[in-house]
């Protein structure tokens, strides 16, 4: 089973989340409102714990689930806390008003997290292409991209960790 730390308190952090703890995975919560990653671990169970905001996340592998404008400004927040970690950008670019997507064509949200990551650090995109309820519902497919075989093995999903 992985060791997975969770950045976000959103509705994919809990759905991530709870399909990670009924695979036997260990989960941590990590965000800003110390209470609602509390609340979230809680609601988890399974022995989901709280991790403080801004401290190394416990996990080999860490989700960042959280809107794609704080997703690169966060990993480099975390920066060297991140080191040797596989870390999963879920988000998709949307602009404010959810109309359009809000980056450069010539370039991707997880490519512009791994700028902002530790060399030693692998990063993949996943769930991104899936909705929460059929997340929530079932084992779909979960697409991942990246450029590094072992870390596109690690993410909790179908061809990993149990969940």
């Amino acid at each position: 089973m992985s060791n997975i730390s969770i950045i976000g308190t959103g509705n994919m952090a809990r759905t991530i989340g709870a399909r990670a703890v009924a695979g036997g995975n260990t989960v941590e919560v990590m965000g800003r409102d110390q209470a609602k990653a509390a609340d979230l671990a809680k609601a988890l169970g399974g022995g989901a714990t709280t991790g403080e905001w801004g401290t190394a996340p416990a996990g080999d592998i860490v989700i960042v689930a959280l809107l794609y404008d704080g997703v690169v400004p966060v990993v480099a927040q975390y920066g060297s806390a991140l080191a040797g970690k596989v870390i999963v950008d879920i988000s998709n670019p949307f602009n404010s008003t959810f109309d359009g997507l809000a980056h450069r064509e010539e370039t991707s949200i997880a490519q512009e997290v791994a700028k902002a990551a530790p060399a030693s650090a692998s990063v993949v995109k996943a769930f991104n292409t899936i909705f929460r309820h059929v997340l929530q519902k079932g084992r779909p497919d979960v697409f991942i991209a990246g450029d590094n075989a072992q870390a596109k093995a690690s993410p909790p999903g179908p061809t990993a960790a149990s969940y």
